[in-house]
Parts: C-alpha cells; sequence; structure tokens
C-alpha cells in the first residue's frame, strides 16, 4: 500500500490577523494609529445612530477598547467579533476581510496580508443581527 502526502493548505496565521483587527479597531474607534498603514471602513446601523444622547459614541469607544477575547466570542482566533453592552443594550461588532480591490465583494485570499486585505468594520445592536 502507497501513500501520498497531501498538500499542506497554507492557512492565515491568526496571530498577525489578530493584531491586524485590533490595530484597525483601534485606529477607526480611538483614533489610534497603527504601526503599519492599514486598510478599512467603519459602518454603524441605522439603530445605533437613532439611539440618540451619545450612544454611538459610546459604542464606537466600547467597541475599541473591547480586549475580552475566549475560545467562546472567538473560536479562529482573529479577533473579529465581540459584543459590549451600552445602557443595557447589547451591541455587536464585526470585522469582515475582503480583497482590497474587489467592491467588497471577494473574501480576502491571504486575510493576514493588510497591503491586499480590506477590513469592514460594523457596529450594530444585537436586535439588528
Amino acid at each position: 500500500m502507497t501513500t501520498t502526502a497531501q498538500p499542506q493548505i497554507d492557512r492565515p496565521d491568526s496571530v498577525v490577523i489578530a493584531a491586524q483587527n485590533d490595530a484597525f479597531r483601534k485606529l477607526a474607534c480611538l483614533g489610534v494609529a497603527p504601526a503599519q498603514p492599514i486598510q478599512g471602513r467603519m459602518h454603524v446601523t441605522r439603530s445605533i445612530m437613532e439611539a440618540g444622547d451619545g450612544f454611538m459614541a459610546e459604542a464606537v469607544k466600547a467597541t475599541g477598547m473591547f480586549e475580552t477575547f475566549e475560545p467562546e466570542n472567538d473560536p479562529e482566533g482573529w479577533h473579529d467579533f465581540g459584543a459590549v453592552e451600552i445602557r443595557g443594550e447589547t451591541v455587536f461588532w464585526k470585522i469582515d476581510l475582503y480583497e482590497a480591490d474587489s467592491d467588497f465583494r471577494y473574501g480576502a485570499e491571504a486575510p493576514d496580508n493588510s497591503t491586499t486585505t480590506m477590513r469592514v468594520l460594523t457596529i450594530m445592536m444585537a436586535r439588528d443581527w
């Protein structure tokens, strides 16, 4: 019986992706400049914007300060999702990774490559999910 070795699929480096996602989140939400340039956009849902009385600012700041990553909420280790409580409301945030030149139609082929990956951070009420 002969066996052939299966080619090993290159997996993106989750430690690099997590660091890039954290850096982008801190840039977008807290204005903390990253060590290396990083591409991305931040969006908030209408319900966050309509919550009024500084709610959106609190949600954005809490998103930027989030650091509670555990296997239950971060199974891939990418630091791409979190939930925060603002005034009794659960707010979710999510980072999606796209090819930088794909008009957000294609997922990033090399999500650990910050020069070819565009990050999109969305902040939303949990009820919008």
